[in-house]
């Protein structure tokens, strides 16, 4: 695996996770994986107990090359995770970017960190039979296993896959680094990196893997679609048979309310008492009214334009002012939704409160506390809190796109079936209805309400059957490498 992110080391979003879980499951059915990723300032090595191992040097293009340390640390005890050390680019307080601003050498760290971790396998002696690679950061592997190691290399038989978690960042920046990247000129064309007279590097990588998958069902029909592909529907079409959508799993050892050491008191689809307790711990965090009468509504997110929150900053008021519901938030990023939700709980005292920033202990007693997870995204192509949600008997209200439609049932009224409420609609009214249907169902149907907890409790979106997904594309990755 060659990621820009790893659970718990480095996070901004579901890649860490999605890298981290998949690759323990991997392990555990007997397969031997490795990670690769940099070693960012925010790494504590310490905490990791992180060993240096060895120096390695690296080959870019243009006869340029870089010395960069390697140290080795393991992921819960068990798989092997190489940190790549290189101060000028990844010594920074960011991963991608500093105070919202995007680093403008992007394209020059990752594809160090792409060259390094083909290095560290073959200074080692240890060559894989699939290199994955994920997003843009780490795409460009794809492409240097069929050039510069194509014959002659260690890995001249390692097959690629690719797994786009986002699409909307595709890696694009100016021509010049294909330079740097070593690859040959004839490979800027259209059907592979070139991009209006820029790198894509998502855009090489599509066409250079050997498999591409992407992280559920839905969303890999979505991106087929002119909406849903940002630019790269007719590349991905080109593969047919090549892409396939597979769901995330979910990482039970660190999101299981039976076991979880960050929440006050444990509980199960047995005996809710915990989450009772969990729910009066949460309002007391957050300087919400102790009262187990009003639903919480819970956000755990990043606050970015993909994730709906311009419906929210719409619906929430609107919400607040006719319904008898409090709200807890944990997130940061867009100034402009800070102010929001800074502005709502000065405004709803009581009723709203508010952590701009990330803690980790807190982003698991929302999930505990909460009754509700509202999670209005505009594209999701997995989502990871939904599934957390549905165990921990927080019922998720979702838009029906991408992942979020593959993982929560919606509720049947005539029943009492389902995990969820879903709405389709990419409209703040479609939200605040959709709001409005939960907590009358809390209110009016508490039955109804116990019923559904039950249910999402019961799901299971552990990684194994995914991780058994996956080994099949790596076979057929492996087949259609070397034939």
């Amino acid at each position: 695996m060659i990621a820009s992110e790893c659970t718990p080391f480095a996070k901004t979003g579901g890649l860490g996770d999605m890298v981290a879980g998949l690759s323990k499951a991997l392990e555990n059915a007997g397969h031997d994986v490795r990670i690769c990723i940099p070693l960012y300032a925010s790494v504590d090595r310490a905490r990791w107990n992180l060993k240096f191992e060895k120096n390695a040097c690296v080959h870019m293009g243009g006869g340029e090359e870089h010395w960069v340390g390697v140290h080795a640390g393991a992921l819960d005890g068990g798989v092997k995770v190489w940190f790549v050390e290189y101060q000028r680019f990844f010594g920074r307080r960011g991963i991608y970017d500093e105070d919202n601003r995007e680093y403008d050498d992007n394209a020059f760290r990752f594809g160090l960190l792409s060259k390094a971790a083909m290095q560290i396998c073959k200074d080692n002696g240890w060559i894989p039979d699939v290199i994955h690679v994920h997003d843009w950061p780490s795409a460009v592997t794809a492409a240097l296993l069929k050039t510069w190691d194509r014959i002659l290399s260690p890995l001249s038989h390692t097959a690629s896959v690719l797994t786009i978690h986002n699409i909307g960042y595709q890696g694009v920046y100016h021509a010049g680094v294909m330079n740097y990247l070593g690859i040959g000129w004839e490979h800027f064309t259209t059907d592979k990196f070139e991009d209006h007279g820029r790198i894509n590097l998502l855009k090489g990588g599509i066409h250079f893997a050997d498999a591409i998958t992407t992280v559920s069902p839905t969303h890999a029909k979505e991106v087929l679609t002119p909406a849903g592909g940002k630019g790269l529907a007719p590349y991905l079409n080109n593969r047919g048979a090549d892409f396939c959508g597979i769901l995330n799993g979910c990482d039970y050892e660190h999101w299981n309310p039976a076991t979880d050491p960050l929440i006050p008191h444990r509980y199960t689809a047995r005996d809710l008492t915990g989450k009772t307790i969990c729910k009066t711990a949460l309002q007391g965090r957050l300087g919400l009214e102790v009262d187990a009468r009003p639903p919480v509504f819970g956000i755990v997110s990043r606050f970015a334009p993909q994730k709906g929150f311009s419906l929210l900053m719409d619906a929430l008021p609107r919400v607040l002012n006719t319904m008898i519901v409090q709200v807890a938030v944990l997130g940061n990023g867009n100034h402009q939704t800070e102010e929001f939700f800074n502005w709502l709980s000065r405004n709803y005292p009581g009723r709203v409160g508010v952590h701009i920033g990330f803690n980790v202990e807190l982003s698991h007693l929302i999930e505990a506390g909460s009754d509700f997870f509202l999670m209005p995204s505009r594209y999701e192509p997995c989502g990871l809190n939904q599934m957390y949600s549905l165990k921990y008997g927080t019922l998720p209200i979702v838009r029906a796109t991408g992942g979020l439609d593959d993982t929560v049932q919606n509720y049947d009224e005539t029943t009492g079936s389902g995990t969820g409420f879903k709405f389709w609609a990419d409209t703040s009214a479609a939200l605040y209805n959709t709001v409005g249907w939960a907590n009358a169902t809390w209110h009016d149907r508490p039955r109804h309400i116990a019923k559904l907890r039950q249910q999402a409790m019961a799901q299971d979106f552990s990684w194994k059957k995914s991780a058994a997904r996956y080994v099949e594309v790596y076979q057929r990755a492996i087949g259609k490498h070397r034939n």
